[in-house]
């Protein structure tokens, strides 16, 4: 198995984008050339702002769908390694959503 990593990508209209991949410089080359996700495509220039790296590409892709399902303020509070913040948000699901 190769290693896997989860990113998020600050768009241009603020907003996060959330994928995994096995290489993290070729993926994000592609969302910004335009041939990455939709989502991504509508929202260029796109910026990395964080990753993380897994032993295996399945983890990273758990993670990814954990890290979708957190609410715009709780992406942030981790992007920007606010971590009392992000320990708040996470503290009931009311807050995340």
């Amino acid at each position: 198995m190769s290693n896997g990593y989860v990113y998020i990508l600050r768009c241009a209209d603020g907003t996060f984008y959330v994928g995994s991949t096995r290489s993290v410089e070729a993926r994000v080359y592609q969302h910004s050339c335009g041939q990455g996700a939709e989502y991504t495509k509508r929202r260029l220039p796109v910026e990395l702002v964080y990753v993380e790296e897994f032993d295996r590409i399945d983890d990273a892709f758990g993670r990814e769908k954990q890290l979708q399902g957190w609410s715009h303020a709780k992406r942030a509070a981790l992007v920007e390694g606010k971590w009392a913040t992000l320990r708040a948000l996470s503290r009931g699901r009311d807050r995340d959503r």
